[in-house]
């Protein structure tokens, strides 16, 4: 056997532990090809540390499952028995990424929760979850389930209108110990999708907002027109409106242009800065943009995830910077400062 390393070990341990895993629980780790071989060993082993039995699914590496923007097709597709297995535990730990995807969907509705985990291991220290964010996320999603509308302002001239009701809201606070349950390690933001064709106004993208896809902040403001809940023009002169447009077309797909989900982020360690400060981006993901404190996530594309048919493999996450946000009328952010005391982080606006 090779080498653990002990530090990963306890990390990971902590996290099955904050998941509830117990003896007498199945866990199995899902992987493709020889990619993450030591964190698949290293979680195996926590399960079994805490009385798990556990097993390995590893399957042929697809490299178009994890292609930037392209989501919902996962390497599990056609795969019965990989499936079949899957649904036998009680717990797995997604290391591929299975988002969006019909399989994963499968395995919730099996009842077993899963854990997303494709951040490497100083991301995952550096955003450890703890009981603290569940209850401020947990507090946010109280708010936004009874809202009937979401309003997002912003000096840069963003103002839009999501009526709301149609989807239920989604949680991530980084860890799931309820059966069905989904989360991402790391994470702590929320989000719902504004009902169908009911998204409507301006979305502003301004210097230093953040296109996921490409791991780049904007440079150059790129406006968005929304009209019943699709993007209807895209203007600007830069470089960033070019790659929008483009990339949008690339899949020659209408859908692509569906306004998804929308949300903020809560996490006050992580920063919106990262992809600037860090010698390590091409390991890591974007999970320090999605949760930034106080950041409205933007999003387009595909609704399969909160139930909805939009199931285009064109997705878009814009985290948003020093937006207003309101909640029928509420104010929620504050030129991305959180405004209700109870969603705050200790010592944080």
């Amino acid at each position: 056997m090779a080498q653990v390393d002990v530090d990963m070990l306890r990390v990971f341990t902590a996290e099955l532990e904050l998941c509830k895993v117990k003896a007498g629980e199945s866990v199995a780790v899902l992987s493709a090809g020889t990619a993450k071989g030591e964190i698949a060993q290293t979680f195996m082993i926590a399960a079994q540390k805490l009385g798990a039995a556990v097993f390995h699914v590893n399957i042929p590496d697809l490299a178009t499952a994890n292609a930037a923007g392209v989501v919902g097709r996962s390497p599990l597709a056609g795969n019965r028995r990989a499936v079949e297995a899957l649904k036998s535990a009680n717990m797995v730990i997604d290391l591929l990424g299975m988002l969006f995807s019909a399989e994963q969907l499968e395995l919730q509705a099996a009842g077993v929760r899963i854990l997303l985990v494709v951040e490497p291991l100083h991301i995952l220290k550096q955003m450890f979850p703890t009981v603290e964010h569940r209850r401020r996320v947990e507090a946010a999603e109280k708010l936004l389930k009874k809202a009937r509308e979401l309003r997002v302002t912003s000096a840069a001239g963003t103002d839009v209108r999501y009526r709301l009701q149609q989807y239920p809201v989604m949680t991530q606070y980084g860890y799931t110990d309820t059966p069905g349950r989904w989360d991402h390690w790391p994470s702590a933001f929320l989000f719902t999708n504004g009902n169908d064709g009911e998204v409507d106004g301006t979305v502003v993208l301004a210097p230093g907002d953040i296109l996921c896809a490409f791991k780049r902040y904007v440079q150059e403001p790129v406006t968005l027109t929304i009209e019943r809940g699709f993007i209807t023009r895209i203007d600007g002169k830069g470089m960033d409106a070019a790659l929008i447009r483009d990339y949008m077309e690339s899949f020659r797909d209408p859908r692509a242009y569906a306004i998804s989900h929308i949300g903020w982020g809560m996490h006050e360690r992580a920063t919106w800065y990262h992809m600037l400060a860090t010698q390590r981006l091409q390991e890591e993901r974007i999970m320090n943009a999605l949760s930034f404190y106080g950041n409205v996530l933007f999003s387009t594309g595909p609704n399969t995830e909160l139930g909805g048919t939009n199931d285009t493999a064109c997705h878009l996450d814009i985290p948003l910077r020093n937006c207003n946000l309101f909640l029928d009328g509420e104010q929620i952010l504050d030129t991305g400062k959180i405004a209700v005391p109870e969603l705050r982080a200790a010592g944080w606006q």
